[in-house]
């Protein structure tokens, strides 16, 4: 019996060694002389800039880990223990004090012929939590950026990436960087690890078709 637990705390003991030999490191911004960008705005008031509190509100997301569920809700918000890549987003910028989905509802409200992915009718319950919509708005709204992995210096924090011929994935981007300065991606694909170093196998799966960063009203 003092042999089995010996040879079980052993085997414990030499999974944590090598599951802390090979955890990958993490870099930051600094690390590759890159400015962090901040915004000018605090739209909620409450001492953190908009950039800074999407990226937090994306990571707040990651660390409840929302199981993957794509189903249509009256209503339109899905419980906060469930959820889909689009709902990452939508629940980073109400960190940040923006009520994403009045604004998509209003603006396809008012400019329709805009939103060409749009079912028959608009649907409030359904279409800010659409990737195609969301880059439109994006499209309108945020400013565009480059889609260019290797000009690590200007994906910051709190961007927001879309990716896909489709518009089949959306991400914000983290302040975490890995040993290249690619920074990490904050999204719900249904992975184990929500905030990951994804960007560049997302980019090679899918390709990204937009990189924005949203400057407030």
């Amino acid at each position: 019996m003092f042999k089995k637990i010996s040879i079980l705390f052993i085997i414990i003991i030499s999974v944590i060694s090598i599951s802390f030999l090979y955890k990958p490191k993490v870099y930051s911004a600094s690390d590759f002389n890159i400015v962090t960008v901040t915004s000018t705005n605090d739209y909620d008031k409450d001492g953190i800039d908009d950039y800074t509190d999407i990226m937090l509100g994306a990571r707040i997301d990651a660390i409840n880990k929302p199981k993957y569920k794509s189903v249509y809700y009256a209503g339109g918000y899905p419980p906060d223990s469930e959820g889909v890549c689009t709902d990452v987003i939508w629940r980073a910028f109400k960190n940040a004090g923006y009520n994403l989905k009045d604004m998509i509802d209003l603006d396809i409200k008012n400019n329709p012929n805009d939103y060409p992915g749009l079912d028959k009718i608009p649907d409030p319950n359904i279409d800010f939590r659409r990737v195609r919509n969301l880059k439109v708005f994006f499209d309108k709204y945020a400013t565009k950026l480059t889609l260019d992995l290797n000009k690590i210096d200007q994906w910051q924090p709190g961007d927001i990436v879309i990716f896909g011929a489709s518009y089949t994935h959306i991400g914000i981007i983290s302040d975490k960087r890995n040993k290249k300065g690619i920074p990490y991606l904050i999204h719900n694909a249904g992975q184990s690890h929500r905030e990951e170093d994804a960007l560049l196998k997302w980019d090679k799966k899918s390709g990204i078709v937009g990189h924005y960063r949203y400057e407030g009203e």
